[in-house]
């Protein structure tokens, strides 16, 4: 049914500064010599100056101590201080030199704003020099984030602000120093590899929202990926939309500039929550401009755009933030009647998915919907399954279209007709096989197709992630039967086999927390791993499902699985993880003392039970 997509990935220069979701990772060490992206030096550009070997040996051994521990938080402060008074003088080298910048971030991570204060007075001189190279980012994003945790902290000592502060230079005013800096050059950074990091994260201080570079996983498209927000100053905020108004000025370029797209991006995930205004004007800015690119098009010039890796980033970032009003509009003039050629194309699909994703009126997606199932076998053969999936979570999110789907997938992977074919659907759908590749059954035009036949001899071997995703789906929709039928048709080695892989264990997650199928209907299916407790709790995934099912399950179920655990106790606590499930389980206290244990088994399943109740209310 086609293979697993590939990643889009980022040109290797970018690859740390872009995830597939976030934009706020830290910027490439490297930095090619002379490319469109990257700043070429100005030959009346002053060298930076370099640390002395003296002074690299000495930060090395800082970094070494402060790596160690103080006997007290005052001998720690008491050091920090010294060494910062050995940085004066030094702060330009030691920012820009590879392994004293490595040191200067450890030491700003712990500095007070006094001392932070101290070292970006005298960076700001050289804003442009420092953000621009590959160790200064570091710094400045370091010194930058700790904005949140230091922003309210008096100033005790003022011999340590230093006497090139100035009189009232607090930490707010420094940040706005290099807001007004970046402000004044605003495409320049954005368009250089370094500054255009500094960028986004200034963006993120300023509006209060911090992202979480880590993150690389939507959920449908629908959950940003914030580590943090503050309180930001009102000045911030000011700035904040200052710095976004420029964006107006050069739509075009930061529309279709591989790194320079990545600062809007994050625009736009920080004006989502703090400005909503001020992002549906960019939105509609950047809309506009790419639709009015080819205005003799027989179809809308967006759809070009949707084709380009670098653009069509920047408007599934659009999707994810856009109003119920102006996701419906956009939908209107440039996706519909264009869903199927767009999702079976390689790097626009991406782009259908968070339309899908984005979709949060049941008119809206029912819509979509109906014109992407006229193409569904289309969308498998080129194995886009992202679609198909992201479909699935639609129809269960919004409560729409489910049988029509389930009825398609069936329909596409050959086990509509007969119904007994229905019964295989499960494992059709984890191999992303027809009915007639994965039963070895010849296929023939002229006969009616052959009905199910159950055999043990055809086993399954090998699970698709997105298979796996979608048997989720199916399983939290209204009517979970067709689904939870086929699973529990299956035979124990297969559901072994789900169970102990990483993305089949999932499946058995959302079987346990599906408020679509009852406790009778999941014994049903349970039932047939409780012979395999042992398989279950030595294997890494296997044992978080035996976790859920012990947590779900009755007293005697629970006295059943221990039984057969306990008959080779020794082996499994030898076990790497089986050894977990021996202390989880309490399993000592299970053989010698029994009645201790059937205790704290009952005051476990009474405390779950009233949770269970209280999250019900």
């Amino acid at each position: 049914m086609g293979t697993e997509r590939k990643k889009r990935l980022a040109p290797q220069h970018e690859k740390a500064t872009r995830g597939p979701d976030t934009q706020g990772g830290a910027p490439p060490r490297k930095q090619p010599k002379h490319t469109k992206d990257g700043a070429k030096k100005d030959p009346a550009e002053p060298p930076l100056p370099r640390l002395d070997p003296k002074s690299v040996g000495y930060f090395r051994r800082v970094g070494d101590t402060l790596q160690q521990d103080f006997e007290s938080d005052e001998d720690r402060g008491l050091f920090i201080r010294n060494v910062f008074n050995e940085v004066q003088g030094n702060e330009l080298a030691l920012a820009t030199d590879m392994s004293g910048s490595i040191v200067l971030q450890k030491l700003l991570a712990v500095a007070t704003s006094a001392q932070l204060c101290q070292m970006l007075a005298v960076l700001r001189e050289n804003w442009q020099a420092v953000c621009w190279h590959r160790s200064g980012a570091h710094v400045i994003e370091t010194a930058l984030l700790r904005f949140p945790q230091l922003q309210n902290q008096q100033e005790t000592e003022e011999d340590e602000a230093g006497e090139d502060t100035g009189p009232g230079c607090s930490l707010e005013e420094l940040v706005l120093s290099l807001g007004a800096e970046v402000k004044e050059k605003f495409l320049e950074y954005n368009q250089n590899v370094h500054g255009s990091f500094i960028v986004r994260t200034l963006f993120q201080v300023l509006s209060g929202v911090i992202l979480n570079p880590e993150s690389n996983k939507r959920k449908g498209g629908q959950a940003l990926a914030v580590k943090s927000e503050f309180e930001a100053p009102e000045t911030f905020l000011e700035q904040l939309q200052d710095l976004c108004g420029c964006f107006a000025d050069h739509v075009g370029v930061f529309a279709t500039h591989r790194i320079a797209s990545l600062g809007m991006q994050v625009a736009l995930q920080v004006l989502h929550r703090k400005v909503p205004s001020a992002c549906a004007k960019l939105c509609d800015q950047v809309i506009e401009y790419l639709s009015s690119r080819n205005v003799q098009a027989e179809s809308s010039s967006l759809l070009m755009f949707l084709k380009d890796e670098k653009s069509s980033r920047l408007l599934e970032r659009i999707l994810e933030v856009s109003d119920k009003k102006q996701l419906l509009r956009v939908y209107r003039i440039h996706f519909k009647g264009q869903l199927e050629t767009l999702s079976c194309h390689p790097i626009a699909n991406y782009t259908v998915q968070r339309l899908i994703s984005a979709t949060r009126t049941k008119k809206m997606f029912i819509s979509v919907f109906d014109e992407l199932c006229e193409g569904l076998e289309n969308i498998l053969a080129k194995g886009h399954m992202g679609i198909i999936t992201t479909l699935a979570e639609g129809c269960k999110r919004l409560k729409r279209r489910q049988s029509e789907l389930l009825s398609q997938l069936m329909e596409a992977f050959h086990c509509v007709e007969p119904t007994s074919r229905q019964a295989a659907c499960v494992p059709l759908f984890l191999s992303l096989l027809t009915y007639e590749i994965y039963y070895a059954v010849p296929e023939d035009d002229d006969e009616a197709p052959a009905e199910h036949q159950i055999s043990g001899d055809r086993k399954l071997e090998s699970l698709n992630y997105h298979g796996s995703l979608l048997v989720q789906h199916l399983l939290h929709f209204e009517d979970p039967l067709p689904a939870l039928n086929s699973l529990g048709s299956m035979t124990e080695v297969d559901l072994l086999t789900i169970a102990c892989n990483q993305a089949g264990s999932h499946i058995f997650d959302a079987m346990l927390g599906s408020a679509t199928i009852t406790d009778k209907q999941r014994k049903k299916v349970l039932r047939k791993l409780r012979a395999h407790c042992m398989q279950l709790a030595c294997n890494k995934h296997g044992s978080r499902v035996l976790d859920r099912i012990w947590a779900a399950s009755t007293m005697g179920v629970k006295e059943e699985i221990a039984q057969k655990l306990v008959e080779r106790l020794s082996e499994l606590q030898s076990d790497p993880v089986g050894h977990h499930i021996a202390r989880n389980f309490a399993l000592t206290h299970f053989v010698k003392r029994r009645k201790d244990w059937d205790e704290h088994q009952q005051a476990e399943n009474k405390r779950r039970k009233m949770f269970s109740d209280i999250l019900d209310d």
